[in-house]
């Protein structure tokens, strides 16, 4: 197999679709089809993926791949927002833009949202069951306007940006730990946001933002992740390099992979 497959994406659409209230929703799902595919096919070679995208509405289908692979999958949800927004806590007002499944992917794995990206040939209920997803670097949610309460009712293990920063890397990576191991019989994918970084060392997202991450604290915590023999793979999204003129952003996550997954090593 091509250990560097690419899935082409759809043209990108502002306008509305039939029978969807998500933004290319029907564009999307064809897309987390094919992409589960090819994350499929390197597990079954035996290979760790690393899936790098655009934004987070690529995250249905690297589950789905795992799902289709080995049956039940954990998640690691490392991003400086939940991305919970669903049909319970968002209703599209008449005439208003459809949504974007960048602010729900949380929800829709966790099998909130619309059938059309929650319900996925040869899975039965959502791709990843609440208890078996930690989020780690929630920044908002102490703010009055926070989008997404509800999942503090929820079986997720939330770890905030607060409660990151105030942890030492063992400690904190004892904690996602100490949630993963009540699933030792299932692997778990990581997904990283690059948001999750501090603002001032990472501008080029589309939601910079701060506190956040040092690009060193986020490769020790992933490493030890991403390395251990539970792990299945992680998707790295959210780079924009419209906003990364001069390309140093670009080489700040070129070697955040390459220290995560062992592929070289440079220097941040």
């Amino acid at each position: 197999m091509d250990v560097n497959a690419t899935v082409t994406c759809p043209e990108y659409s502002h306008e509305e679709e039939q029978d969807t209230d998500i933004l290319n929703g029907h564009k999307l799902r064809f897309l987390n089809l094919q992409l589960a595919e090819e994350v499929g096919t390197a597990l079954r070679c035996n290979l760790k993926p690393v899936v790098i995208g655009g934004d987070c509405a690529i995250l249905p289908g690297v589950l789905l791949g795992c799902r289709h692979y080995s049956g039940p999958v954990a998640l690691v949800h490392i991003y400086g927002h939940s991305d919970f927004r669903h049909p319970g806590n968002w209703k599209r007002r008449p005439g208003s833009r459809p949504g974007a499944a960048a602010g729900m992917d949380l929800a829709l794995v966790t099998g909130r949202g619309e059938a059309l990206l929650t319900e996925w040939p040869g899975i039965e209920g959502p791709l990843v069951y609440d208890a078996a997803v930690i989020q780690l670097g929630e920044r908002e949610l102490f703010l009055e306007d926070y989008e997404w309460p509800d999942i503090g009712d929820t079986d997720i293990l939330r770890i905030s940006i607060f409660d990151a920063l105030a942890l030492s890397d063992i400690e904190l990576t004892d904690m996602i730990f100490g949630r993963l191991d009540a699933f030792t019989e299932i692997p778990y994918w990581i997904h990283l946001d690059l948001d999750v970084l501090d603002g001032t060392e990472m501008a080029a997202v589309d939601c910079p933002g701060t506190p956040g991450l040092s690009s060193q604290r986020l490769e020790n915590i992933c490493r030890t992740l991403f390395r251990h023999t539970h792990c299945c793979g992680i998707s790295v999204t959210i780079f924009d390099p419209d906003l990364d003129p001069e390309g140093t952003s670009a080489r700040l996550v070129s070697c955040i992979i390459s220290n995560i997954t062992g592929s070289s090593r440079c220097s941040t």
